[in-house]
């Protein structure tokens, strides 16, 4: 009588993956480094060192060095001490945070109605917003001030209908009138990420959501806004340093009482003379901005950036 039975299983040989040859583990060979690379990273070291390096050397040691003589802390001493510091650190912090916080939310709203409100001119509006990112800084302010100006087309318009001698408009010259500059200027470095994000976002989440009885504000709550962290991240630490270091917005709004750290380089280097107390300003800011740069990072890699 013959036993007939199942077969046992017979265990499948591995594969080599770079060999080809089966039962043998392919292994990597180890990564050889070639005599003459290193040498490659020499030049483009010594230009950045020269051009950015010496430079940046040069002003931390003018701000330790108010004489030719050696070191000291007196310039630091001096400037951190001075009202005048105070009040520019101040105003640049809280300009550079509310302005920080009308993009995210300006921009974020903006981009939701780009990318899922269909309208016509939906894409031209998109690639306006890549070319708006090429302009200066002073030419979306001096476009204000020919809109919202002493004699701009607001004031001009209400001096026309009411025979005022002026017009009520006066913000611009006020940290009312740089708070909504930089918001104008800086919003599309928001949104360009953000719409960035949402061209890659799944369309059958935001469907399955919908079929499932979730209202707009759910669904952008529950699925949009999740999914756009990373990009809002970005974006806003963006233009957080960049605010932190913006001059152009500044000068041409001509807002006399507005004074922020590079501000107030311009004015101890160019108009009192003051090098080493300009440097200090100078390190005070890179510090900060060297900073924030360093928080953006740890808190995006906790988000997953």
């Amino acid at each position: 009588m013959t036993r007939t039975g199942t077969a046992p299983a017979r265990r499948p040989e591995p594969v080599a993956l770079v060999t080809g040859l089966p039962g043998r583990a392919a292994t990597t060979p180890p990564r050889t480094r070639r005599p003459g690379a290193a040498a490659w990273a020499v030049p483009p070291v010594a230009v950045l060192a020269l051009v950015f390096l010496y430079p940046l050397f040069l002003v931390v040691r003018q701000s330790f060095g108010p004489d030719e003589d050696g070191t000291s802390l007196a310039p630091y001493s001096e400037v951190l001490a001075s009202a005048s510091f105070r009040s520019a650190l101040t105003t640049t912090v809280w300009l550079a945070a509310g302005a920080t916080v009308g993009c995210l939310v300006l921009g974020f709203v903006l981009a939701l109605v780009i990318a899922f409100v269909p309208f016509p001119g939906g894409r031209a509006v998109a690639r306006f917003v890549d070319v708006f990112l090429s302009f200066p800084s002073f030419l979306i302010t001096l476009a204000l001030l020919f809109v919202y100006g002493s004699t701009g087309m607001a004031n001009g318009a209400w001096t026309g209908v009411t025979g005022a001698a002026e017009g009520p408009f006066h913000f611009l010259t006020t940290p009312w009138g740089v708070l909504l500059a930089e918001i104008t200027y800086f919003t599309p470095f928001v949104m360009r990420p953000l719409l960035a994000a949402f061209s890659q976002l799944d369309t059958a989440q935001l469907e399955v959501a919908s079929s499932l009885g979730a209202g707009p504000a759910r669904i952008i709550r529950q699925v949009i806004l999740p999914e756009a962290l990373p990009a809002l991240l970005a974006g806003g630490s963006l233009v957080l340093v960049m605010c932190l270091n913006e001059f152009g917005i500044v000068l041409f709004t001509g807002a006399k009482g507005v004074t922020t750290l590079p501000m107030l380089v311009y004015g101890k280097a160019i108009l009192e003379s003051d090098y080493p107390g300009a440097c200090v300003v100078a390190v005070v800011n890179i510090v900060l901005s060297v900073g924030l740069y360093g928080l953006y990072r740890a808190v995006s890699r906790r988000a997953g950036a």
